[in-house]
């Protein structure tokens, strides 16, 4: 693997939001840095995607979450089967809840009559994300799966700062990536008694592609280190087989430093087999605190360890493309995602 950086920047002003200003939730931005936009209402053509994510930790580590909102679902086993026609009929809101005392977890894909969104919002059913007053808002109102029961809550994320730039994953720029808010306030709250506070990150991935026909895998990791700060690395490998790396350092102003990227250090084995691997600093390699998601082609981990001379609570996953593209995994995804094609 190559430890330099090789991801390059690209212009995306489509992404971007010239005119954002501060807001009562911000720490001050540097003069003349952009705030921009998630922009919900960005175009998907066919074989396309695009997803936004937010990730969170609580405060003392007990819980967490991820969630996303996908058009062109890019683990929809009926995209996939569709030919990769009509994204906007491949939606999801895709929720997990992590907890020591057990995970929930829903993902029901729903069809072009069940989304709704504009620059400021996604709403995908009954589930939304916004963007107001440059904070994030998401009100959940799923049914988890394999074993239906009801997921009712709300999700608000304040941004500590804003990242301004979007990172060509390939050399062809077709699958881009887009880090929206590195850090900042979370507070959770759900029906059933989940209710918390803690630190999270916020970003988008746009292709115009499959993304199993560029990739082969990947490994994706934030940490949340001193001084507001926040890192990310992000190691692919392509088809062709060629590897590339990303190492960016996240100021308190949102200003991206590219940096050396430390080591790769190979994790412990999932229970399907997944090799993940993780950068930490040197001699000081990142260690398993618990695995959150587990699945044939995808693992979800909370590591810790020293990153950038500073410990550090560590988001991680490893993604296989080539396993999800297997028919046989693509034939057991509907038992964890089921499909409703019109508004419920």
């Amino acid at each position: 693997m190559n430890d330099q950086p090789t991801a390059r920047a690209v212009k995306s002003t489509e992404f971007l939001n010239e005119t954002g200003g501060a807001g009562s939730h911000w720490r001050a931005p540097a003069p003349g840095n952009r705030l921009p936009a998630p922009r919900f209402d960005i175009p998907v053509g066919s074989g396309g995607y695009a997803w936004w994510y937010i990730d969170a930790l609580s405060e003392d580590k007990q819980h967490g979450l991820t969630i996303i909102a996908f058009i062109g679902s890019v683990f929809s086993p009926y995209y996939a089967w569709s030919g990769w026609r009509h994204p906007e009929n491949h939606c999801a809101m895709n929720v997990a809840l992590y907890s020591v005392r057990g995970n929930r977890w829903a993902m029901t894909e729903r069809g072009h009559r069940s989304l709704d969104r504009d620059s400021d919002r996604i709403a995908i059913s009954r589930s939304s994300m916004s963007w107001e007053s440059e904070t994030l808002r998401i009100n959940v109102d799923e049914w988890t799966a394999p074993l239906p029961s009801r997921l009712r809550g709300t999700v608000t994320l304040h941004p500590y700062y804003l990242a301004g730039q979007t990172f060509a994953l390939d050399a062809e720029a077709r699958h881009v990536w887009r880090p929206i808010a590195p850090r900042g306030r979370v507070a959770v709250k759900f029906e059933d008694g989940t209710s918390w506070n803690g630190e999270g990150y916020f970003d988008s991935n746009c292709g115009d592609e499959p993304l199993e026909r560029r990739f082969r895998s990947w490994d994706w990791s934030r940490s949340h280190v001193a001084d507001d700060a926040t890192i990310v690395y992000y190691d692919v490998t392509l088809r062709n087989g060629e590897q590339r790396s990303l190492a960016l350092k996240f100021d308190s102003t949102g200003e991206d430093i590219a940096i050396h990227a430390p080591p790769l250090t190979r994790m412990p084995k999932t229970f399907w087999g997944m090799q993940p691997t993780a950068r930490g600093d040197r001699g000081t390699g990142p260690r398993l605190v618990r695995v959150l998601e587990d699945a044939p082609f995808y693992a979800r981990s909370h590591l810790a360890g020293q990153v950038d001379g500073a410990p550090a609570d560590i988001m991680h996953e490893t993604l296989s493309l080539d396993r999800i593209s297997n028919p046989v995994v693509r034939a057991m995804l509907p038992f964890r995602m089921p499909r409703l094609a019109g508004r419920p």
